[in-house]
C-alpha cells in the first residue's frame, strides 16, 4: 500500500522532519541564548566574579528549559496527537516519555 503524495507525513515515520509552528520564536530564543553564552565567555575571559558568572549560567539554563517546554508542547499538540489519531500513540508516547526523562535529569 502506498501513501498519497499529498498526505501529511507523520512525525514518527522514517522522515523525522517537521515545520516548527513557533519556528521564528524558537530561533529568536536561540539567538538570545547564544548571545548570553558569548557574554558568559566574556565574563570568564575578563575574570568576573564567580557568582556573577553562575547567575548568567542559571539564566541560560532557564532560557533553554523554556525553549524545551515550548518544543514539548508543540510536539505533544502536533506529532503525538497525530500519532494517536493514526494508531501510533503508544510509540509516540514512549518516545515523548524517553525525551522527558532525558531533559529532566
Amino acid at each position: 500500500m502506498t501513501s498519497k503524495p499529498d498526505a501529511p507525513a507523520l512525525c514518527h515515520g522514517s522522515e523525522k522532519t517537521i515545520v516548527q509552528p513557533h519556528k521564528q520564536a524558537l530561533l529568536n530564543r536561540l539567538n538570545r541564548i547564544a548571545g548570553q553564552i558569548r557574554g558568559i565567555s566574556g565574563m570568564v575571559e575578563s575574570d568576573r566574579y564567580c557568582i556573577d558568572i553562575l547567575t548568567q549560567v542559571s539564566a541560560v539554563r532557564s532560557a533553554l528549559d523554556a525553549m524545551a517546554l515550548q518544543l514539548i508542547e508543540d510536539h505533544t499538540k502536533g506529532c503525538v496527537q497525530k500519532a494517536i489519531r493514526h494508531g501510533d500513540g503508544e510509540a509516540a508516547l514512549s518516545e515523548l516519555m524517553g525525551v522527558l526523562k532525558k531533559i529532566s535529569r
